[in-house]
């Protein structure tokens, strides 16, 4: 199916959390010189108008990037993320929003390699044109191309001729529209295969947690995974609905995390819950493979 466009979604809270996440992954490996490459599996657009279009439908960054725009006690890691989104809007005003490509572009270094799939055609034509724009812009010249990659294409298939990855060290980011059913069995599936092509590599899965067995059953599945550790993230803003309807809690499911993602993340996901949750029902949970515990925090209101 090629229904899904992210544009009605762009900045919102499940954004937050999955950029603030890759953000802070990417930054983690930049420490090293040994550069690095970064896959995204479904890249979308890469770049979104927030004052027109789809995203200014239902402005479901409302919940998310707007509450952060203007506050002036923002977290580092928060800081950070903030940061990447002013790039884009250098007069102050919330215009535009970074995707994944966008977030991960800002963040690597020139050593480092970026490899993008977009399925759907006109995504992956935008996308192309967001990033020809980009390098215009910043005058970085033909040597730009070799940087970044993109192809038109099914990125759960796309990464097998990726891995291992020509430097043994990177970040794979998977966070499919999740339209149908089969994107769940499509996430397990090509974890496993990576893990036997790539065991080293970090993995970073976006999911939504709705009401759905496969949704339910996703993060358990994956903690099976052969893999030296995982993390598992969640952040929930509101109460969900009677009718089940709209997004109100995902989570970033990291495999071979850092190890100084879950302390930033024991820090800065109350700070999240205060300033994006609208309820009592506002909450995260965070986990990990090593510790077994789980920490809860619920927003009073």
């Amino acid at each position: 199916m090629l229904s899904y466009r992210h544009a009605f979604h762009a900045g919102n809270h499940a954004d937050v959390l999955k950029h603030l996440v890759t953000i802070q992954l990417l930054r983690y490996l930049g420490q090293k010189d040994t550069s690095y490459m970064v896959v995204d599996t479904h890249a979308g657009a890469g770049v979104y108008a927030l004052d027109g279009g789809y995203a200014s439908k239902n402005a479901e960054f409302e919940t998310g990037i707007s509450r952060l725009w203007d506050r002036k006690d923002l977290p580092p890691a928060v800081a950070e993320y903030v940061d990447v989104v002013r790039q884009l809007n250098p007069d102050g005003k919330l215009r535009f929003y970074p995707g994944s490509p966008y977030c991960a572009d800002a963040t690597m270094r020139e050593q480092d390699r970026l490899r993008l799939f977009e399925l759907h055609p006109s995504d992956g034509k935008i996308l192309t044109d967001n990033f020809r724009r980009l390098e215009a812009e910043r005058e970085r010249g033909s040597g730009r191309g070799k940087r970044v990659m993109i192809q038109q294409g099914d990125g759960f298939l796309g990464l097998k001729s990726l891995l291992p990855l020509p430097s043994r060290r990177g970040l794979v980011l998977i966070d499919p529209p999740y339209e149908v059913k089969e994107d769940y069995r499509h996430v397990k599936n090509t974890l496993e295969d990576a893990l036997t092509r790539f065991s080293t590599g970090t993995y970073a899965v976006w999911y939504p947690v709705l009401n759905r067995m496969e949704s339910r059953q996703m993060p358990d599945k994956l903690k099976r995974m052969k893999a030296n550790g995982w993390l598992n993230v969640t952040l929930t803003v509101r109460t969900p609905s009677p009718d089940g309807f709209g997004l109100h809690s995902s989570g970033m499911f990291v495999i071979n995390p850092p190890w100084t993602l879950e302390p930033m993340l024991k820090e800065l996901m109350p700070y999240l819950v205060k300033v994006l949750g609208t309820d009592s029902g506002a909450g995260f949970t965070l986990e990990s493979g090593q510790t077994k515990a789980v920490d809860t925090g619920t927003r009073r209101v």
